[in-house]
């Protein structure tokens, strides 16, 4: 059977580190780099992304979007950039941010989670504000799959408090809610759950959230859009060991040059490792 996720993404972040780079060719980015707003430009960018990186970092994340713009053929080049990832090493992360209910939601699921799909991914993000429950189609073939979900909890956009920050009956908000429910997918899993949850590492003190899900938390927000790693303790405090830090502009805009784009990695890794304890 196949190990699961969670148990390959500690083994990586372990040897590795925990930093995950994103695969986000928008049309910016292609421009920086000098190349074309076209398919062309996509595949050159995605392929020297992942030929820089794959041997180097825990997790590379493409971002779905950014090829679906371009149709099919670049839904092809996401199907290629997530295959050599793969094949190169690295734990692939699709960001897609899936979310809806029953067959819908079980449709999603197949796309980027059935083993023999050619978006199969490692792990995939996903939306639980239709209900965590809507969820479960997806929970169950990661788990048939020895794939992963990262599931949006507190995020760094300012519009995401309106939703996440409610509070319900029972007193608690619904970020937290969703904490909770991933902390019940991930009990007694060694040596950590698959079941992630998405936390931007802009908000600052979180220390009224039990963040001890037993599971990764992806930590989106560091470099371009203002954390830095020395800013992971004090948000995250003892939950630390489980981050999974997220840079994509503030390493993607050193390309094309791979040695840059290593370098920086680099960089990152060591402020990571580092960062002083909360």
């Amino acid at each position: 059977m196949t190990e699961p996720f969670g148990a390959r993404l500690r083994h990586a972040m372990d040897e590795r580190g925990p930093l995950c780079v994103g695969i986000d060719p928008h049309a910016s980015l292609l421009t920086e780099w000098g190349l074309n707003d076209d398919v062309a430009g996509l595949e050159r960018f995605s392929r020297t992304v992942v030929e820089a990186l794959s041997d180097r970092v825990a997790v590379l994340k493409p971002q779905s979007a950014f090829f679906e713009r371009f149709g099919s053929r670049g839904v092809a080049v996401l199907e290629k950039t997530v295959q050599e990832a793969r094949a190169a090493g690295a734990l692939v992360l699709m960001d897609a941010k899936r979310g809806d209910i029953g067959s819908t939601m079980a449709a999603y699921a197949e796309a980027f989670l059935r083993k023999d799909s050619p978006l199969f991914s490692d792990a995939l993000t996903v939306s639980p504000y239709l209900g965590y429950g809507s969820l479960s189609p997806a929970i169950a073939l990661a788990r048939e799959s020895g794939a992963g979900l990262f599931v949006l909890a507190l995020t760094s956009n300012p519009e995401g408090g309106e939703v996440q920050h409610a509070v319900r009956a029972d007193g608690r908000n619904v970020g937290a809610t969703m904490l909770a429910h991933l902390a019940a997918e991930n009990r007694g899993e060694e040596p950590l759950g698959s079941f992630g949850a998405v936390i931007g590492a802009t908000l600052g003190d979180l220390s009224t959230y039990d963040l001890d899900i037993n599971g990764p938390l992806l930590a989106p927000g560091v470099g371009a859009q203002g954390a830095t790693p020395a800013d992971l303790p004090r948000v995250f405090g003892a939950a630390l060991r489980n981050v999974v830090p997220n840079v994509s502009r503030g390493v993607l805009r050193h390309g094309p040059d791979a040695a840059a784009l290593r370098d920086v990695v680099e960089r990152f890794a060591d402020e990571i490792r580092s960062a002083p304890s909360a």
